[in-house]
């Protein structure tokens, strides 16, 4: 495994964990619909949470949470569409949806999480 690939896997473990000490149920790790893919899909006491994780090592160009860009926002979307029509789930209906980031930076120090629920609001959804 590379060396980007395991960091990508570590922040998603990370992510996972923090969700569930903030009382989250994790649905869903690593969804995939072709070429659509969700992080993190997590249930909390407001409602349904699309969790797009984004794992750095310094050196860094700018803080993680900033590649999520209107492009990649609209693909989440898209992924959080085909999986609530897929799903069968019953905790899915009448709930809202959250698209949230978890940004996890690892350095010499240790790690850091930064928690941007809400990230981003579709208009689409």
């Amino acid at each position: 495994m590379d060396e980007r690939r395991k960091t990508g896997n570590e922040g998603e473990d990370a992510a996972a964990r923090f969700l569930a000490s903030k009382g989250h149920q994790i649905l869903d790790r690593n969804w995939r619909a072709g070429h659509l893919e969700l992080d993190i899909v997590s249930f909390g006491d407001d409602g349904i949470h699309f969790v797009e994780v984004k794992t750095r090592r310094p050196p860094m160009q700018a803080e993680p949470q900033e590649s999520v860009t209107a492009t990649k926002q609209k693909r989440l979307v898209k992924a959080a569409l085909a999986y609530l029509n897929r799903s069968r789930n019953p905790l899915l209906r009448d709930v809202e949806y959250h698209f949230d980031i978890v940004a996890v930076t690892f350095d010499n120090l240790g790690m850091t999480i930064g928690y941007f629920p809400d990230a981003f609001i579709p208009i689409y959804i």
